[in-house]
């Protein structure tokens, strides 16, 4: 059984990244802290199990990232791939508190190494974990043990009573049993609502039922639901989420990043109709290939294939199920169960418009279609070598953009514009708040660290005074 005992300071709600970063900032800070994890010890972490890297601002090289990648750069891409619907003060405070995060991480026993080749194509932008998500957890998860944060798992907070703003009380259940704490403050960090497959319908309809659940099968909403019930006030469009990509093949929670597909550059992209439906060489991958689960949920049966052949193969990091392959694009058509004939002719008056030019996977480089529509921008190559390729695609829904408005100091924000006492939020539950959609790789990571580490600090400061 789950003991609940004792009084602390701090309640952070949450196991994964923004939530120890906040854990640990606090305990840090002096302050006596709970962490309650709704997942098992062996499924602790939340999405950040999954992860792989975070963006962080830097003047000039590092030993794991090139170059540098200086303030207005990253805001400009943060800017265009949101189209402007981000909080600009809060977005730059992220970039700019990325910067010392790097140290701050390492000085927690989380390491890096050099970033991966591929279409990620992010040595200058990202920082990469040395064992990916899970090694970052369980270096965060040994020095909250150190410092004496209380960690108890398979522990669901239901309820954060509200009065007047203040924080009164939390709600836990465990083992059946409701238990009621009291503390001095509470940092939420329990993630959104994308394994809620009800509350997806609420805004996607019927179509939610064959969306793919890339993470925790634990982010039900129920926090966030609890907040906005009581007055907090939402950021964010209900509709928007993290989406990308990945093999419909793919289980239907917890598949993770393996499961995502990078081969959609280098592929024409057919609906169950085997016909192209949007420009797959658009823009640099990084920056776009989180607009393609979207894109695929608003397709009859919200399925697609991406298909290329032999010259492609190098040029993407696999799936972790195998290419499906034919000698002919008759018999991939029959092996995808699609029209041949339909197949045949998008293939056909695709490859008659390619306009090649100086292929080059890391650039937008000049290859081309001409009189296509939808065009194929970049990296643009005939289909025309066997063996033919194709990968069946769902949407991959990694977290949703609705959340709760917070300030500079975490603090959440209530509906008649007053700031919560002693109530603050971290990671993908305030999230929305400088990703109104689009997503630039690795800046979930960076907001939840950032964000977790301002509000175990202020959570510990409203609790000493």
């Amino acid at each position: 059984m789950t003991d609940l005992a004792g009084s602390y300071d701090v309640l952070v709600a949450g196991g994964g990244n923004a939530a120890l970063c906040a854990a640990i900032a606090a305990r840090e800070a002096g302050a006596s802290v709970l962490l309650v994890e709704h997942a098992p010890r062996a499924f602790r972490g939340g999405n950040s199990r999954h992860t792989r890297n975070f963006r962080v601002m830097h003047a000039a090289p590092t030993a794991t990232l090139t170059e540098a990648y200086a303030e207005d750069e990253y805001w400009d891409d943060l800017r265009r791939v949101t189209g402007g619907e981000t909080d600009e003060a809060l977005a730059r405070l992220t970039i700019r508190s990325s910067a010392p995060a790097l140290a701050w991480m390492a000085g927690r026993g989380v390491r890096f190494q050099p970033s991966l080749t591929g279409t990620l194509s992010l040595s200058r932008t990202n920082a990469f974990f040395l064992g990916g998500g899970k090694a970052l957890l369980n270096a965060y998860y040994r020095v909250a043990e150190r410092l004496g944060v209380v960690i108890r798992y398979d522990a669901e907070v239901r309820d954060v009573r509200l009065r007047d703003g203040v924080a009164e009380s939390v709600e836990v259940e465990s083992d059946g049993e409701i238990t009621t704490l009291r503390t001095k403050a509470v940092v939420v960090a329990a993630g959104g609502f994308q394994a809620n497959i009800e509350w997806l319908k609420q805004y996607w309809g019927a179509a939610a039922d064959n969306f793919l659940i890339r993470g925790t099968p634990y982010a039900k909403g129920r926090v966030l639901r609890n907040l906005l019930d009581q007055g907090a006030m939402p950021v964010g469009d209900p509709t928007q989420c993290h989406a990308v990509a990945i093999d419909a093949r793919a289980p239907k929670f917890d598949g993770g990043i393996v499961t995502r597909l990078d081969a959609i550059p280098f592929s024409i992209v057919v609906n169950r109709d085997a016909r192209r439906f949007y420009d797959e060489g658009e823009d640099l991958w990084p920056k776009r290939y989180a607009i393609w689960g979207r894109l695929i949920a608003q397709q009859p049966s919200q399925i697609a294939y991406a298909i290329t052949d032999a010259k492609a193969l190098t040029l993407f990091m696999p799936s972790m199920y195998p290419a499906i392959t034919a000698a002919t694009i008759d018999e991939l058509a029959g092996k995808l169960a699609l029209d041949g004939a339909a197949l045949g002719e998008t293939l056909r008056t695709y490859n008659a418009t390619v306009r090649p030019g100086r292929f080059n996977d890391k650039i937008l480089d000049d290859c081309r279609t001409d009189g296509l529509a939808p065009a194929k921008s970049h990296w643009a190559q005939r289909i025309d070598t066997p063996p033919y390729i194709a990968y069946p695609l769902r949407p991959g829904i990694t977290f949703t953009y609705l959340g709760v408005k917070v300030d500079d100091g975490a603090r959440v924000v209530m509906r008649n514009g007053e700031r919560a006492e002693n109530l603050f939020a971290a990671g993908e539950i305030m999230a929305g708040n400088i990703l109104g959609r689009g997503y630039l790789a690795g800046f979930g990571m960076t907001i939840g660290t950032v964000f977790g580490r301002i509000a175990g600090a202020e959570a510990a400061k409203h609790a000493r005074h």
